[in-house]
């Protein structure tokens, strides 16, 4: 993953809050507003093999007209995707943000906190995928990267849709259970999956990620997305 200076991750920073990166207010959140002006949505990715398909994911959503998507990642989900490739493929128009950049771009009191600028941007997050790992971080309130402070400060009206992706046994050992019932019912995220498939463990069970084409469908369906003019243009939103 390319790694960048504390001022060039500073300069992005400061080129994406002032072109919408921040916060806006409670008032322009309405669903049904979604068709007519931009929808952020915010990927966020966690240690999973799944991971893999954060590309597809975020260039799938670019096809739909008034979309924005941002992605956070986890260090070990890095090891599954590329994220040169998703800013590459969205003309700059994502970024793939880390906890290095988290880091780079505070210097000093006053300056934006990268995952409280990001909560107030996201209209809808997408955790794809949701590791045990990260699940169990999630549920205990742990705050230890970017992924879980972000969701953390991620407030209740935002709709969070979270979609495990782990191994059979993970999925049924006792404890995901009573963590996906505190994030359902203590937390209000929506979950789906996972699927039942061959794990890239060579397992054959539960525990697959939901699709992702069916992960963007969910987007395009609740907040009636409709396809660009040219999708292929993923230029602008």
């Amino acid at each position: 993953m390319a790694t960048e200076s504390t001022e060039g991750s500073t300069a992005t920073l400061a080129r994406l809050l002032s072109n919408g990166l921040g916060a806006r207010g409670d008032q322009d959140r309405d669903p049904l507003e979604y068709p007519h002006r931009t929808l952020h949505v915010l990927l966020a990715l966690s240690g999973s093999v799944a991971s893999i398909k954060a590309p597809l994911i975020v260039r799938e959503l670019l096809t739909y007209a008034n979309v924005d998507v941002q992605v956070v990642a986890s260090k070990s989900s890095t090891h599954f995707f590329s994220a040169e490739q998703i800013e590459r493929e969205s003309t700059g128009r994502v970024r793939v943000w880390t906890d290095a950049d988290e880091w780079a771009s505070w210097q000093k009191i006053g300056d934006p906190v990268l995952h409280i600028e990001l909560r107030r941007w996201a209209d809808i997050v997408l955790v794809a995928p949701c590791s045990a790992n990260t699940l169990a971080k999630i549920t205990a309130g742990i705050c230890d990267n970017i992924v879980t402070s972000f969701l953390r400060a991620t407030p209740s009206f935002v709709p969070v849709y979270l979609f495990p992706a782990m191994n059979t046994h993970m999925y049924s050992h006792p404890l995901t259970a009573k963590q996906l019932k505190i994030v359902r019912e203590e937390l209000g995220y929506e979950v789906h999956g996972p699927i039942g498939k061959t794990l890239a463990c060579g397992d054959v069970g539960l525990g697959a990620m939901t699709e992702w084409t069916d992960v963007v469908g969910l987007v395009v369906q609740k907040y009636n997305l409709q396809k660009r003019a040219d999708p292929q243009d993923l230029s602008q939103s």
